[in-house]
């Protein structure tokens, strides 16, 4: 088990309702994005000596976990998230030799690793799903195949076995013509399902996992895992097929189907959970697993995240980064404050009794969080909203997740043409939204992929000023796979790091409260001023310690809301501000004056 150099939380303060308290429990992880975090070869893509080679930036943050999204061998279609080889290493990272050498490293640091688990699907180059082309082979039966409808010719439009959409555009269904069926992919066409009906693929799967923890890692980030239960009818159908009892939703203006109701949080999600904690963490110390959780509510986080119920150890929830559009993503909407604020009460308080929640507003499928719901139009307000958003996020209740360069401020890339982006879902949707299906103008869905297109926050981490930014060097042959923001002159970890007031020197200053204030990280959470249009206020409380939180989330002097006055209504001193991003004297004055100044943030004393 790897050593924190930090304080664990007493087992006198109950955390998630184990018992001991979990080591995770105030801890703070940061997710790398590999190809797009340090090049080490001068080939334009990160590498794992890259990771290796920062280690000590990451140690000097104060993070206890870093999270890797998939550096498995894969053919690369949706960014490793399509994998051919779970025990291999793709050489556009390096080599197993690499990865080991990196989790060696981390653990002299106390910094453990947690790698990307995908296994509600593979690539369709997988040999598992070769192999089950062959309707003879052992594997036949791995994947979600389905004959075309009856009285349709297999692999024309309108035979598909249902009509589900994908989550990246066009139909859930590709037809293979050497098997003479169609497969099921909810995400690209070369990302087919796996059947976790079949007991053989879930011993695959755990037999895969149990050798990577053997190996050293220390965990596992779940991809879409609340998707690996499907509701069949009694004879097996998925809705929608011929002669199922189950009915399939009504299409929508794309021409297709929802899948999600029958795919998220499926009958079986509990019992395949528990079976995988049984067979690969049970006797296992120092672990972590966090499932990524789309279609799961409050309430099923609290019993999944329920030590006593034997499944994860937390969840990532997404209503609170899917409400601010017009039904679809690229259709965004100004940020609605209470509703946000309600959404994240609701995660607040569904685990208040027993599970754990997860905290986050970026990661490698968000756009920057500066730039989304705070100010990146000048320098003074990216910092300022950069800070308040961090601290709005930290001083919630559960486990933080930082999304590299999240703690320098780093924003949108603001791509303004097509060719620009990389991204299989932004590059699908265009083409399915504008081009076939014609429900969006050019102009709208191009606007729409710049406030929420995926590549946003995968251009290259900013170290420096030089041509690259650092990511690679700056005389190397091969431009980085995906432009550099040219802001990375103004906004890089080299200006940031000796910096008091940066950014990042702020960041660290949140994760360090964490680690050494109990109250941060287990405390009581409790609303205030729901209803207010630009602050967010809450108090934290244990034992006789409590805290107020304020944050005024917009550009201009706000009024401090009635029940936040009323906390502070005997005045407040310096040493009572425990953490702010103006300075000390600064927010003593705006709360004495009852008001708070643009994206002013502040954590006080009571």
């Amino acid at each position: 088990m790897t050593a924190f150099n930090r304080p664990l939380l007493p087992d006198s303060i109950r955390t998630n309702g184990a018992t001991p308290n979990p080591w995770w429990s105030n801890a703070v992880v940061y997710q790398i994005y590999p190809r797009s975090f340090q090049d080490t070869n001068g080939d334009g893509f990160g590498d794992l000596k890259g990771i290796t080679s920062r280690l000590d930036y990451l140690a000097d943050l104060g993070v206890d976990v870093l999270w890797l999204s998939p550096v498995y061998k894969s053919p690369q279609d949706d960014n490793g998230y399509d994998i051919s080889d779970y025990w291999d290493i793709d050489p556009l990272f390096g080599t197993l030799e690499d990865m080991d050498e990196l989790l060696a490293e981390a653990h002299k640091r106390g910094l453990k690793i947690v790698m990307d688990l995908v296994v509600n699907h593979t690539s369709d180059e997988h040999a598992w799903f070769e192999a089950s082309k062959s309707k003879d082979d052992p594997h036949a039966d791995w994947y979600w195949w389905r004959p075309a409808r009856p009285g349709h010719e297999p692999g024309t439009p309108g035979a598909e076995p249902n009509q589900w959409g994908s989550y990246f555009g066009g139909s859930a269904w590709e037809y293979c013509p050497e098997r003479g069926e169609y497969y099921l992919h909810q995400f690209s066409k070369k990302q087919p399902d796996l059947n976790w009906e079949n007991p053989d693929v879930r011993r695959a799967v755990y037999d895969m996992m149990n050798w990577w923890l053997d190996r050293g890692v220390d965990g596992f980030r779940m991809d879409v895992i609340t998707l690996i239960s499907k509701r069949t009818d009694a004879n097996g159908k998925l809705p929608g097929e011929a002669g199922s009892e189950l009915e399939d939703l009504p299409v929508g203006e794309e021409g297709y189907s929802n899948p999600n109701p029958f795919c998220a949080d499926g009958p079986r999600q509990d019992e395949f959970l528990a079976e995988m904690r049984r067979e690969v963490f049970e006797g296992r110390e120092g672990f972590l697993t966090v499932g990524e959780a789309p279609g799961i509510t409050p309430a099923r986080d609290e019993h999944i995240t329920d030590p006593a119920n034997g499944e994860l150890d937390m969840l990532f929830l997404f209503e609170h980064v899917d409400f601010d559009c017009e039904g679809v993503k690229w259709k965004p909407l100004p940020l609605d404050l209470p509703k946000l604020k309600s959404i994240m009460a609701g995660y607040q308080t569904a685990v208040a009794d027993a599970g754990w929640a997860s905290l986050f507003t970026g990661n490698h499928d968000q756009p920057r969080v500066v730039s989304r719901w705070g100010d990146d139009s000048n320098e003074e307000n990216r910092v300022r909203s950069a800070k308040a958003l961090g601290l709005m996020l930290h001083m919630h209740r559960g486990t933080p997740y930082v999304y590299q360069g999240e703690e320098l401020g780093m924003t949108d890339a603001h791509f303004t043409r097509l060719d620009q982006y990389r991204d299989l879902e932004s590059l699908n949707a265009y083409r399915q939204r504008v081009e076939e299906a014609k429900v969006q103008t050019p102009e709208s869905m191009m606007a729409g992929l710049a406030a929420r297109g995926r590549d946003n926050s995968r251009t290259p981490m900013q170290w420096d000023g030089s041509a690259y930014a650092g990511f690679t060097a700056p005389d190397a042959e091969t431009e980085p796979w995906i432009s550099v923001n040219p802001n990375h002159a103004e906004i890089n970890a080299a200006g940031e790091f000796d910096d008091p007031d940066s950014v990042y020197s702020f960041y660290k200053r949140l994760i360090a409260l964490r680690h050494e204030r109990p109250v941060i990280a287990a405390g009581a959470w409790q609303l205030l001023d729901a209803d207010d249009e630009h602050v967010y206020a809450f108090t934290r409380s244990l034992g006789r310690e409590r805290l107020l939180v304020v944050v005024n989330m917009s550009g201009r002097t706000v009024d401090l809301p009635r029940e936040s006055a009323a906390v502070i209504a005997s005045g407040v001193a310096e040493p009572d501000v425990v953490i702010t991003n103006y300075d000390a004297s600064h927010t003593v004055v705006s709360l004495a004056n009852r008001e708070l100044d643009p994206w002013e943030a502040a954590v006080i004393q009571l």
